[in-house]
């Protein structure tokens, strides 16, 4: 599968993440929309599959098909740059700046948003018929998972909380990961193979991605979900955000960048004690 050493894919994602950074306003809006759009599709996709298979693994093991398809085009998450962009800061990029950092990912933020309404605006027009009856079973569904994932966290207070953070931030763990794995390999199927396994954990787990759930609260909201927008910021998205953020800086980004692209010296394996045992 055409694959590429750790330390060579670590010179790639500093490199990726400074590209990123000087990117136009232009091509970071519309690739980062075009990315929330096509995984907001991906996340209908799964939730009707579960639904109507009445398998939930089902929908798990086809939903990286969305995930796949936004980078090989080529498109942005925030849960990407949140690892790729701090890397070439760290590595003192020439002109790269912490202001350059926050602008990123600040743009694909408000582009995964729009793409990810967008389609949460069309799915709620087709899970009801143009708003002219009630929500079918993916979109019952949907309002549900709405409910479950802010006012079921906001009733267990801190604990919920707690709970919302480490599964962003377990989340991103995933999902970064399979953004680096896809610099492991320099064919599509090497790409596809590597990428889809560490999301599908992810998705199958039911840990929190700001950009998923930029389309299914959105979308709950539409579509009748027993939950206020404030609910919906406060109780998930906000969180999921943060915990994302430090999912993907410190277990992927960091890690990699600490390891394989500043290697410490090995050890002299061949050093001995100058110390002769006694003769016997």
């Amino acid at each position: 599968m055409s694959y590429i050493a750790p330390a060579e894919f670590a010179t790639k994602m500093v490199d990726a993440g400074e590209s990123k950074i000087f990117m136009s306003t232009k091509d970071t809006l519309i690739r980062a929309y075009m990315a929330g759009a096509i995984l907001a599709l991906a996340a209908a996709f799964a939730v009707t599959i579960a639904v109507n298979t009445g398998q939930f693994l089902i929908g798990a093991l086809l939903f990286p098909v969305g995930f796949c398809t936004l980078y090989l085009l080529g498109f942005d998450l925030l849960t990407g740059v949140f690892t790729l962009c701090p890397l070439a800061l760290l590595d003192k990029r020439p002109g790269v700046t912490v202001g350059g950092v926050l602008r990123n990912w600040g743009l694909v933020f408000i582009g995964n948003f729009a793409g990810a309404f967008t389609v949460a605006v069309f799915m709620a027009i087709i899970f009801t018929t143009g708003f002219s009856e009630a929500p079918n079973a993916v979109g019952q569904k949907i309002g549900i998972i709405g409910e479950a994932r802010t006012v079921g966290y906001a009733e267990h207070g801190f604990a919920g909380m707690l709970t919302l953070f480490v599964r962003a931030v377990m989340c991103n763990w995933m999902v970064s990961t399979g953004v680096v794995a896809a610099m492991m390999s320099t064919s599509v199927s090497g790409k596809v193979i590597a990428m889809w396994m560490p999301i599908l954990v992810f998705f199958y787990l039911g840990f929190e991605h700001s950009i998923v759930n930029m389309f299914l609260f959105p979308s709950g909201l539409l579509l009748g979900g027993n939950f206020t927008i404030m609910d919906y910021l406060f109780w998930n998205e906000i969180p999921t955000v943060l915990g994302n953020l430090v999912g993907g800086v410190t277990f992927v980004g960091g890690m990699i960048y600490a390891t394989h692209y500043k290697t410490s010296p090995k050890r002299n394996a061949g050093a001995t004690s100058s110390v002769k045992a006694p003769a016997e």
